[in-house]
């Protein structure tokens, strides 16, 4: 799937309405609910750096892991001359780092792009892999209601003063995947307009087929939480946070002096 290639561009344009800033705050007071004020940080799947960004200026020293090249351009792009993020690109399906990490979160969706339940396991099972002893995972998931209801067969349109986009939705309640249809026109310089067109597939999953892939990569579900809250997810929840703690490896032996 070529994703993220030409509306990379124009991301950070459309998305200006995404509470980031809220979904720090609130990943942040998790992270520290944990003991985890400081350190380094994987944002897995982190597109443009936006979240990253924000989660180095909360004082962690940030990884970012994404597959499009063209979103990790802007990102390096929008730090100028503060490059203390180290951003890889690479597949999240088989990302390699260079130790282990104090947390990993991937939000905004990212992990619905995992079509293949035996892959998502292996995503959990790499952040179990790259993880502290005792480190932790937040990340978030757009549930089957949003995909069903919310977004449905919907149409989306914006228009911008250089920019416009039509979202196209269409939902298969059998394979529970979302085809995004996205075509965007950009102004160039001569006053001419570019077409761009991308198809982004996502996949609905269950909360308990998530929480049931977590344990069989070997991590240690915490907790599953409705958008925004500390509380079980509502029927019409639209977004799920899955909390989990990594398990198998040991804490080095403090020696007596």
């Amino acid at each position: 799937m070529e994703a993220y290639t030409g509306f990379a561009q124009v991301y950070d344009d459309f998305m200006d309405n995404v509470p980031y800033e809220e979904w720090c705050g609130y990943v942040c007071g998790i992270l520290e609910e944990y003991g985890i004020r400081d350190g380094l940080v994987l944002d897995l799947g982190c597109g443009t750096g936006r979240m990253t960004r924000l989660l180095r200026r909360r004082g962690y020293d940030m990884i970012g892991v994404d597959l499009s090249g063209e979103m990790l351009e802007i990102a390096r792009e929008a730090e100028g001359e503060d490059t203390s993020i180290l951003y890889l690109q690479q597949d999240m399906r088989e990302f390699e780092l260079y130790g282990t990490v104090r947390a990993v979160v991937c939000l905004c969706d990212s992990l619905n792009y995992i079509l293949d339940p035996d892959e998502l396991r292996r995503v959990f099972a790499l952040v179990n892999n790259y993880l502290d002893p005792g480190g932790i995972l937040i990340c978030d998931m757009n549930t089957a209601y949003k995909y069903r209801e919310v977004l449905g067969d919907s149409v989306i349109c914006e228009n911008r003063e250089t920019e416009c986009f039509i979202w196209e939705n269409d939902y298969d309640e059998e394979s529970r995947i979302n085809e995004y249809a996205l075509n965007f026109f950009v102004q160039k310089e001569n006053g001419l307009y570019e077409r761009f067109e991308e198809f982004h597939y996502q996949k609905a999953y269950g909360t308990e087929q998530v929480k049931r892939l977590i344990r069989e990569a070997g991590l240690e579900l915490l907790a599953v939480y409705g958008e925004g809250t500390k509380e079980e997810p509502a029927p019409d929840c639209e977004r799920v946070y899955f909390i989990a703690r990594e398990q198998g490896k040991r804490p080095p032996e403090r020696k007596e002096c």
